[in-house]
């Protein structure tokens, strides 16, 4: 969890003397500090397929002793007579404390910290808020460098203990929370770190209700919210998150300018986490406005610029406008180029011919790879990309050899870096078993699959992953005749999905609607009936009731009343098949008359004899909705 940088902390509470929360804001809070890229410091480009979680940097620094005389009266006479006055003991060691807290403020690196807060510890009491407030600074220091987690949650554990005997809710409690996700969050302990986001999420809405001020808890409140959305994807739970992102960016709207770099940034952070879970029309005018206000204030030729460009194409992608996509591509080519960001520009040439693949132009495209080819290191895993998607040219053109040999090249390179890129190698593996479907050659599809399942089942963010491969496991099973052992994947798969994109989403539908399917074949009805009835209700509001799979789910949800004999229930949504086909008109001819001899048949046997086996018709999945690459 990238933290949001060592952001200051003033004005909490007076009462708490030198080292007092201040005012909170984060290094990608401000934009007027955030530096402009150049060729020595240029902004990195992340990958649009799952933009990794920003950590949250501790939220708090404590100010240097400015004022502390004027803020003492009683030492400022001190110039005016040759000699102090005798101190009583009570006074001697109120100024030792002030002499150590005024030690403990100056300090400025971990050691020094850390040096000054044992001497601290041994002169104020467990309970005190002053040394509440040095556990948290602690606590922020580490969490800063980010590599002691438990340390820094053992000094902010220390510091709730201390501010919640004197503080209900206040400021620093909902910080240090926010430092006790934080570093949960480091130590995948997601579910911990959930609970104390979501109690500073409390605190916070409490102050703001009692009139504390935007300024004071508005950068505390996005911290929290952005840890909120990094847990919850580090679990999966990708929809959710989308709530906590849509959150930072209206935080971040209301403190800084309307058209401020870091508003860019929060808009393309918040298409790429729509992307994520592949809503890709309500991407697209977040990542247009991060364009619009990058172009606006650091002009096209800027590496924010092609970021935004770059994720845009992955955006017309994903909503079939390939000819947009290609021209985003070619622009964010050229800026990459001019800041000579080869790795980059390596991908984007990459992404550049898998558009004119899903364009048809398999010449051009493998031209293009030709090339790329040559400028990748021979065991690389952009390398393995590359022959992936050769293969997908060559497949398309039904040169299955070829495709075959490129795709074993690529296997062969991804298995040496399980370990080193586990997410990226497993999709891969569901890419090039997805062409292996296309040869018909199952069994490989299988265990590539099985593969790519035993890596994301490790990755608790890839959940998401995880229940699209189980379900495209499960699916080549149930085709291939497989079906006791497709129905474990099918189920799975829909716990997956349903924790990580919603219990509507249309992917869920389908793999419903194949549950019913193999349900079905094994002489379950009442079973297959209940799984396509779930299918066709999602797939009615997700796709509308007219789309062709909603009418397939409906028309297997009639033979399936059929196989129970229940005639007239399989009637009537026989007849809702025969409307909704007819609505698309002369096009659907086949598929009407088709119809209606289900109907006839329906009929028939609820007037006669017992029927003739009834098949189901398994959906498969869209590609797009169970291909990880798509979203890259």
């Amino acid at each position: 969890m990238r933290r949001a940088s060592y952001s200051l902390l003033s004005k909490i509470t007076s009462r708490h003397s030198r080292i007092s929360p201040c005012r909170v804001f984060s290094r990608d809070f401000v934009s007027d500090i955030t530096p402009i890229p150049s060729k020595e410091n240029p902004s990195p480009l992340s990958h649009t397929h799952h933009k990794s979680c920003n950590r949250t940097h501790g939220l708090l620094i404590l100010n240097t002793k400015t004022h502390q005389f004027q803020n003492n009266p009683s030492r400022n006479l001190d110039t005016l007579v040759d000699k102090a006055p005798q101190l009583s003991s009570r006074q001697r060691k109120k100024k030792e404390k002030s002499d150590i807290e005024e030690e403990f403020e100056s300090a400025k690196t971990t050691d020094e910290i850390l040096q000054a807060f044992e001497v601290m510890e041994s002169a104020f009491d467990e309970n005190d808020v002053k040394l509440g407030l040095a556990c948290l600074k602690v606590g922020l220091q580490l969490d800063q460098e980010g590599d002691k987690p438990e340390k820094t949650l053992e000094f902010a554990n220390r510091a709730l203990n201390i501010f919640d005997r004197n503080d209900k809710a206040s400021l620093p409690v909902a910080m240090t929370l926010q430092l006790m996700g934080s570093a949960c969050y480091t130590l995948k302990r997601f579910n911990d770190s959930l609970g104390y986001l979501n109690r500073a999420t409390r605190i916070l809405s409490k102050l703001e209700s009692e009139g504390y001020g935007k300024g004071d808890i508005g950068p505390v409140m996005h911290a929290v919210q952005l840890g909120l959305a990094n847990s919850k994807t580090a679990m999966g739970r990708r929809e959710e998150a989308l709530v906590n992102h849509r959150r930072c960016l209206e935080l971040k709207e209301k403190v800084l300018e309307p058209n401020s770099r870091e508003v860019g940034v929060a808009n393309r952070e918040l298409a790429e986490a729509y992307v994520a879970v592949l809503n890709f029309k309500e991407a697209l005018p977040h990542c247009l406005k991060a364009l619009e206000i990058h172009k606006a204030q650091l002009g096209d030729n800027s590496v924010e610029v092609a970021h935004d460009r770059r994720l845009l194409g992955v955006v017309y992608t994903g909503l079939e406008e390939h000819q947009k996509a290609l021209e985003q591509n070619e622009l964010s080519q050229r800026v990459l180029k001019n800041w000579g960001l080869d790795s980059e520009l390596l991908r984007a040439e990459l992404d550049a011919a898998n558009i004119q693949i899903a364009l048809g132009k398999y010449d051009e495209a493998i031209n293009s790879l030709g090339v790329v080819v040559q400028k990748t290191d021979k065991e690389s895993k952009t390398r393995a990309l590359v022959f992936i998607a050769m293969a997908n040219a060559l497949n398309s053109q039904n040169k299955w050899a070829d495709a075959r040999r490129c795709s074993e090249i690529s296997t062969g390179i991804l298995e040496k870096k399980e370990s080193e890129f586990p997410v990226e190698v497993a999709e891969a593996y569901t890419e090039i078993a997805m062409l292996y479907e296309t040869m018909n050659e199952f069994e490989t599809a299988v265990s590539l699959l099985k593969r790519s399942l035993a890596i994301l089942e490790k990755q608790p963010q890839e959940l998401h992953s995880e229940g699209s491969v189980s379900a495209r496991l499960g699916w080549l099973l149930l085709l291939t005749g497989k079906v006791p052992q497709a129905i474990p994947y099918l189920e799975s798969a829909v716990e997956r999905l349903k924790e990580s994109f919603g219990s509507k989403h249309f992917g869920v539908g389908y793999i419903y609607n194949n549950l019913g399917a193999a349900y079905l074949e094994l002489d379950r009805p009442q079973s297959a009936a209940q799984m396509f009835a779930l299918a066709k209700d999602i797939m009615d509001v997700s796709l509308g009731p007219h789309h062709a799979d909603s009418i397939d789910a409906c028309q297997n949800l009639s033979k399936a009343y059929g196989s129970m004999g229940s005639y007239a229930l399989a009637m009537e949504f026989q007849q809702r098949v025969i409307d909704a086909w007819e609505s698309h008109g002369p096009s659907a001819r086949d598929e009407i008359r088709e119809a209606h001899r289900l109907l006839e048949q329906l009929k028939k046997k609820a007037r006669g004899p017992s029927p003739d086996e009834v098949s189901s018709k398994a959906i498969t999945f869209p590609r797009c909705a169970e291909s990880a690459s798509n979203r890259r």
